[in-house]
């Protein structure tokens, strides 16, 4: 395999990565606009370098030739939840999905490594249009949770550092800091629907604050002065008492008085 060719051929796979990312953020998008919890938190994506698949098929015993047929990882996707709970609802999403082809999976979590290594792993097709017509490509997903992807990075560096033969002293505090780490998600779990509850309430109060602000924003626009800023220190006043029941009550009562003025203006015209 040429070296100035590989650029060309990894670029299917920034492609699928790309795509999936912006799918996976539109799917946490469109929960929280609707108010609803998403599974989940953040969404990363990236294509194995170079470098990287040249290190592991070297480890593997890979002829470079073949690296594509062989690594099913050079796509990779890496999805974050808050909870244990959620990475099992994002697998059931991705099953469902209709412009994903499931080929396998593997549970790091119910089955842990020997390394203390958790997550969920699967690897999917994706088809992406390409030049030459319509490409499947694998790609990785790995699944976890904030705890686990905080150990996951730790244990990466250390393995990278020292050429994946750690010290026995290392090894042996990440399998405590795993273990931990399965405590962390245990207790988080326990109070789940706390959580949850404030988490909602916080993203439900941020969305009214927002809407009742640029409705503010525009009556300046179209009303008498006076009048905006009086409401404005009223929004203040209800504001800092952080009642969310008399906050909604004056958001309803602004949406009224702004489509007031719409429907004057649109008269006007």
């Amino acid at each position: 395999m040429e070296i100035q060719l590989w650029r060309e051929i990894l670029e299917p796979y920034s492609l699928a990565v790309d795509e999936l990312v912006v799918k996976f953020e539109h799917m946490i998008r469109a929960k929280r606009q609707n108010g609803q919890y998403s599974p989940m938190e953040r969404v990363e994506g990236r294509v194995k370098t170079i470098y990287s698949i040249l290190e592991k098929c070297q480890k593997k015993g890979i002829p470079y030739e073949r690296f594509e047929e062989k690594l099913g990882d050079i796509a990779g996707i890496r999805i974050t939840c808050q909870f244990v709970d959620d990475i099992y609802e994002v697998v059931r999403l991705i099953r469902l999905r209709s412009d994903m082809r499931v080929k396998n999976e593997k549970d790091y979590i119910k089955n842990t490594k020997d390394s203390g290594y958790r997550s969920y792993h699967m690897i999917v097709y994706y088809t992406v249009e390409t030049e030459k017509g319509p490409r499947e490509i694998p790609v990785e997903i790995q699944i976890r949770t904030l705890a686990m992807n905080f150990w996951a990075t730790v244990e990466h560096s250390l393995q990278y550092k020292y050429k994946e033969n750690l010290p026995e002293s290392i090894a042996e505090r990440l399998h405590k800091a795993a273990d931990a780490i399965v405590t962390l998600d245990q207790e988080m779990s326990s109070i789940r629907e706390d959580i949850l509850d404030s988490q909602i309430s916080f993203n439900i109060k941020a969305e009214m604050v927002a809407d009742i602000l640029n409705n503010i924003q525009n009556l300046y626009k179209v009303a008498n002065k006076k009048e905006v800023v009086q409401i404005q220190d009223e929004f203040f006043k209800i504001y800092s008492t952080d009642d969310l029941s008399a906050l909604n009550k004056f958001s309803h009562e602004l949406d009224t008085i702004a489509e007031g003025y719409r429907a004057q203006s649109l008269n006007l015209n």
